[in-house]
């Protein structure tokens, strides 16, 4: 897992990794992708993140696991469902030894589309006013 230089793209981002570990990254974010179909990738904080009216989530491989970064909205909404794994303010740990929580990655992603969605709403109509 050694990074020469930063990716400039979440492909290149995925391929800096082995094999095994580029599997697991490309589920996590198919199941992204089609939780929030709408959604752009980029790099941010040398991390891939889906952007939709704001940052959705970030994904990130470590050592022994998937960092996962749903904003501390995203972990305090699934607080229960996140018990079972490490986390913290607003990010996740997914052992690599275990299968990836696919299912609960698209709840808490299609959370985060909703909010983010919602809030676009509020800001659009103080744009138009001016």
């Amino acid at each position: 897992m050694d990074k020469k230089s930063p990716a400039a793209t979440v492909d290149e981002y995925i391929a800096g990794f082995p094999q095994d570990v580029q599997e697991v990254l490309q589920s996590v974010r198919t199941t992204i992708q089609k939780a929030a179909p709408k959604a752009t990738e980029k790099i941010s904080y040398q991390m891939p993140t889906f952007y939709l009216e704001g940052n959705l989530v970030y994904f990130a491989a470590f050592k022994n696991h998937i960092g996962f970064y749903p904003t501390p909205s995203g972990t305090d909404s699934f607080q229960k469902e996140l018990s079972v794994y490490k986390s913290g303010k607003g990010s996740a740990q997914f052992p690599l030894d275990q299968p990836m929580p696919l299912s609960l990655i698209t709840k808490i992603v299609k959370f985060r589309v909703r909010e983010n969605l919602e809030k676009a709403k509020e800001k659009s109509p103080k744009k138009k006013a001016k």
